[in-house]
Parts: C-alpha cells; structure tokens; sequence
C-alpha cells in the first residue's frame, strides 16, 4: 500500500537567544559594576596614595642595601652613642663624611623647603585659587553653604590646622612631642638636669621652684632641646618631615587636581557641543568625576549628580553642562590666563620637589618605623578633609568638594 504524502510541517517562529538582543551585545561592563564606595579613595586617588609607600619602601631598602649610605650611618651612630635601633638616623654633618648631599641636614632644598614647607604650600595654594577661572564661576550644588573660594580656604584650615596640632603646639607640646615623650624619649642634654628637678619636686626640697623647673624640662620640646645642644633619644619619633611631604602633596593634589579634571569636563563638553562633533562620547568617558557621595536620603550617586552633570545622552550632557557653566568659553584676558598657567607650574614645582625630598628623607633619615607613622597621621587629614564629607552630607555642605 502506497503511503499517504506527510503533512507539512508547520514552521515554526524561532526565539531569538538572549545573545542576540540588543541589552545583551554590549560587552561594556554596567555602571554599577565598576563603582567604588564613598567611604573609599576613588582609583585615581589609591595610585597617587600608593605613590608615597612605594618611595618610603624604595627609600627604605636602599639606605639598607648601599654600603655607603651603611658606612654613614655606622659612624653616625658612634659619634652621637646611639645604637643601629635607637629611632632617627644620624648621619655626619660634615660634608666630606656625608653619603649624599641631601644626607646633610643644611642642604638648600631642606633648609628652605622643607622647613617652611607649609609656607610655599600655601603660597601655592593662594597662587592657584587666587587665579584659576573654577573659582570666579558660581558653585553648581545650591545646598552648599559656602561658595567655592570660600569652601577652598575652609579646607585649608582645617588642613593647616593639623599641621599646626601635630607640629607645632597641642595645648603645649606638639603631638609629635607629646608622642615622644609618652612613648618613653628626652631630651638628652636635659635628662640629667631634668631627674634633679624632679628628685628635688618629690622630696619637697626647693618649693614650687624646683616643681616649676621640673614641669618645664618635662615639657620641652623637640626645638627646645635643639636650641640647648640636645638630642631626642628614645621614644619613637613621628617623622615629621614624612608628615609634612605627604600632607602638603595630597592637598595640593586635591585642591588643584580635582579642579583640573573639571575643566577638562569642560573641554569635552564643548567639543560635544559643536555640531557635527563625534569626539564627545570619548572624550567625557575619559573625565567623568568618580567619587560617590552619599545623599540625605541615604541614596549613592556620582558626584556629577550634585555638580549639575548628571550623565546621559549626548543632548543631555550638554544642557546640564550648559546649567552648570561649563560650556561658557573662556572670556579671561591674556594676562590672566598666563596667571594661571605659571599657578599651574608653580604647583607641579612643589609637588615635584616635595616627592623628591620624601624619597631623600626615605633613604637618609628616620626609621622605616618612623616613616610609616608619619604616613599615617599625614593621611588622617586626606580622609578627614577629602573622604569624610563624601559620606557626611551635613559636612559636605559646610566644607564642599573640590571640583564641584
């Protein structure tokens, strides 16, 4: 018997696979998946942080593995009678004997850097806001109180403000003296002096004198013990100068870098405004803001957000940059803009010369104990200053943001 012919069979509508939709063929990673936290350094600010371990280390083992700079500080250690533990290095003063140049402490870059470090980071800092077109423009974020000039110099403040407490005074001593003495250090050329007075103040002998001397020479301080021919011996000794470096480079860094980052927003905003322009979409990819802030209902967003440049479609973009004045050409006369231009080489001069002398400080002086701890106490204030109010809104208000 002859089969019957089979039905055709019906064909049948294909689903498309996920890979082929749309959402699914871009391999770029969703915003979310590479957002950082606002309790954190954003990325670009972990590798100028991770620059100054690096120089410590790398300062650390060379004064370790060259022989001179060994040698040096060998006979540094058997002319002043400190042992290869005892905390800061002591190198020879004499020029002869010295491993380097910057191994002596009268060199000219420490003696009129250094020394006066926050001097010239100031003067830097009142050089670049004082000229830079970001701080005549009106603050984008209405809920700041303070206008963006106002802002910087609050922030300076509070920077200066504990330079001033660590090393300078601290209801008294310094908190690096304070920390010197509480950890068991003195002043050598006072110690004997100072165990007289106190032996006289316990055993009632000399009166009120003997107890005044006594809280004096207790409370001299690290300046005070140079000026009488002294040396701090014992007690783990704060780097200072590790401190200053790395707290003066991470505010300059702050102040003037996120400045320049939005004026490079700008730039690219501009180039996206131009008809017929198709470098916008790289150009902004490659400046957004990457700090995340916390909002006052709790909520994350970038800090474009808060700036007025909330990111969108190419339209988008540039009507919020227009609101927020970043489109609006640069009207400054040739002067001025010369102005800022030195103010920005006058800050890469001073974070260049403040980096260097961290590696010579890192080779020549301190403990790497004592390098370490300067460190820390210096990034107490980048987080302080700089992170903190990224999650504070309250504080955020008050002090600002720079670049915003």
């Amino acid at each position: 018997m002859a089969s019957s012919p089979r039905p055709a069979e019906p064909q049948l509508r294909r689903k498309p696979k996920m890979a082929d939709t749309p959402a699914s063929t871009s391999s770029t990673p969703a915003p979310a998946a590479r957002r950082g936290s606002p309790y954190l350094p954003t990325s670009r600010e972990s590798l100028l942080l991770a620059v100054f371990p690096v120089l410590l280390l790398f300062g650390t083992l060379f004064s370790l593995l060259s022989p001179q700079t060994r040698a040096a500080a060998a006979a540094g250690a058997a002319s002043t009678g400190s042992g290869p533990g005892s905390g800061t290095a002591h190198y020879p003063q004499a020029p002869s004997l010295a491993p380097s140049y910057f191994a002596r402490k009268d060199n000219l870059l420490n003696v009129f850097f250094v020394k006066r470090g926050w001097f010239w980071i100031t003067i830097t800092f009142a050089f670049f806001v004082g000229t830079h077109p970001y701080y005549a423009e009106p603050s984008a974020p209405r809920k700041h109180v303070l206008g963006r000039r106002s802002a910087a110099v609050l922030r300076w403040g509070l920077v200066t403000g504990w330079w001033f407490l660590v090393t300078q005074w601290f209801f008294g001593p310094a908190l690096i003296d304070r920390n010197y003495r509480l950890t068991g250090g003195g002043c050598q050329a006072l110690q004997a002096l100072t165990d007289e007075a106190g032996a006289a103040a316990s055993s009632g002998e000399g009166g009120k004198h003997a107890e005044a001397t006594y809280q004096f020479l207790e409370a001299a301080t690290a300046s005070a013990c140079k000026h009488a021919g002294g040396q701090w011996r014992g007690g783990h000794d704060i780097s200072g100068h590790v401190f200053l470096l790395v707290l003066g480079t991470t505010f300059l860094a702050q102040e003037v870098g996120w400045v320049l980052w939005r004026q490079a927003q700008r730039r690219a905003a501009i180039s996206g405004g131009v008809p017929g322009s198709t470098s916008h979409s790289s150009s902004t990819a490659r400046v957004v803001d990457t700090r995340l802030l916390v909002m006052d209902d709790g909520a994350v967003k970038s800090a474009e957000v808060e700036a007025g440049l909330a990111t969108g479609s190419t339209g988008e973009q540039n009507s919020s940059a227009a609101r927020a004045g970043l489109m609006q050409p640069d009207t400054r006369s040739a002067n001025a803009a010369l102005l800022s231009r030195v103010a920005l080489r006058v800050t890469a001069a001073a974070i260049g010369l403040s980096l260097w002398m961290l590696l010579m400080t890192a080779i020549y002086f301190h403990t790497w104990f004592e390098k370490l701890t300067g460190l820390l106490v210096a990034l107490v204030a980048f987080y302080s200053v700089y992170v903190l109010p990224r999650w504070v809104p309250a504080l955020r208000r008050v002090v600002g943001l720079p670049g915003l």
